[in-house]
């Protein structure tokens, strides 16, 4: 591999897989990749891609063997608190941008017949988790005196094993912990995936692609809710009109042909337009209001 080349890691299969691959195609790479490779090639710009394991990813970019990662915002910060609780020093990444996707968050969760309700009468007490440096930092910081043991796997099992009296998990519907006889407790993260970025110096070239990626990323996201709008509207209901409508800057005004009262009004919206939106402009004197996708935008 030429190693001018700029590496993202990403899941090789998971629930971002999808969206990660997606995602870069919006932004315009076009990928090789066959089903079983392990390296996917951008034929038109300098980025490969490597499909490896989800929980490896921060430490592909933390050794600066991937520039980049796209990977659930959980692994990161397991990831950077191990490193900066141990004497490697500060870790060698930044999370860049946090995505629209992979939704989940990390929560304690009780045994239903076990009787517990609250983390502070918990002291003494073991909770099971696979991401013990998030939860022992927790723990810590609220001085709950919880002890903390590692559990790869179906860490649901735990507490039935006898390995631990709670868990701490992953938690997206909930529909795992029920069947396992688990109350959903405590949250203590809210994730979704997250673009990591290597700290480490790169050549200019290597940094504009990265830079311009990075922009796409987030031009990306901006256009996920965003609509262009046209409408007639009163001149003096612009500031009313406006209002109504969420995330817009400053409107486009074009004067009408044969009236000085009556403008073409032409913003851009960066939230969810619904039908009481449009009434209410309608209320305020718009007409012919046309509510159209934007496909990209960039700041």
């Amino acid at each position: 591999m030429d190693n001018n080349r700029i590496k993202i890691a990403i899941q090789k299969s998971g629930r971002l897989t999808e969206h990660t691959i997606s995602l870069l195609k919006k932004c315009g790479l076009v990928i090789s990749h066959t089903k079983n490779q392990l390296i996917g090639y951008g034929e038109n710009m300098p980025f490969d891609l490597m499909f490896v394991r989800d929980d490896d990813i921060p430490g592909l970019v933390q050794d600066n063997l991937c520039m980049l990662g796209i990977v659930g915002m959980n692994e990161a910060l397991e990831k950077k608190i191990e490193i900066e609780s141990s004497k490697e020093g500060p870790a060698n990444f930044e999370m860049v941008s946090n995505l629209d996707f992979g939704q989940c968050k990390l929560s304690f969760a009780y045994p239903d017949n076990s009787g517990y309700e609250n983390l502070k009468n918990l002291k003494g007490k073991t909770v099971a988790t696979s991401y013990p440096n998030i939860v022992t930092d927790y723990i810590s910081k609220e001085g709950l005196g919880i002890n903390v043991t590692q559990f790869s796997g179906a860490v649901e099992l735990a507490p039935s094993l006898g390995k631990a009296d709670l868990i701490c998990d992953l938690v997206s519907s909930g529909q795992t912990l029920k069947a396992h006889n688990l109350s959903e407790g405590q949250t203590i993260l809210e994730s979704t995936a997250v673009v990591i970025k290597s700290l480490q110096a790169v050549d200019r070239i290597q940094e504009n692609w990265v830079n311009k990626l990075i922009e796409r990323i987030q031009g990306v996201l901006q256009v996920k809710e965003s609509k262009y709008i046209m409408m007639h509207a009163p001149r003096a209901s612009i500031d009313s009109i406006t209002n109504l409508l969420p995330g817009t800057e400053s409107p486009t005004i074009i004067p009408l042909e044969g009236t000085n009262e009556i403008v073409a009004l032409h913003v851009v919206c960066k939230e969810n337009i619904f039908w009481e939106t449009l009434e209410d402009l309608k209320a305020k004197g718009a007409s012919s209001i046309l509510v159209v996708p934007v496909e990209k935008m960039l700041m």
